[in-house]
This record gives structure tokens, sequence and C-alpha cells, in this order.
């Protein structure tokens, strides 16, 4: 599980970095922009993997019924 965490914040780091560079450096050349999106991409397929896998491992939440008496 901790790898998957790891993993989740290292993939979405990659993802908001490379997308944020893509999205606002104007003078980017074509490979470099293919580049930074491809690699936002991957940060993006990694993040919601890692993450659909540890939301997959917990517990849902039960909510405890008060017992009257």
């Amino acid at each position: 599980m901790k790898i998957f965490a790891i993993l989740n914040v290292i993939a979405w780091m990659g993802f908001w970095a490379f997308g944020y560079i893509a999205l606002t450096s104007p003078e980017l050349t074509t490979n470099q922009l293919t580049t930074a999106t491809l690699l936002a991409a991957v940060g993006f397929a990694f993040g919601m993997y890692s993450y659909l896998r540890l939301s997959n491992q917990t517990k849902p939440f039960t909510p405890v019924q008060k017992v009257e008496g």
C-alpha cells in the first residue's frame, strides 16, 4: 500500500508540473510541447491507477448506529 501511495504522490506531481508547463509556456517547440504533454498524460494515468488501487483497498465507511435502551 505504501508503494501505491508514493506512486500516487509522484504521479500527480508530474501530471500537474508537466501539464502546467505544456499549457503556460509560450516559447516551447513542438517537440518540447509533445514531451510535456506525454509526461503529463503518463502522470495522470499512473496517478489514477494508483488512486484507484488505494481506494479499492480501503474499507467503506459505515456509521455506527446508536442502540437506545
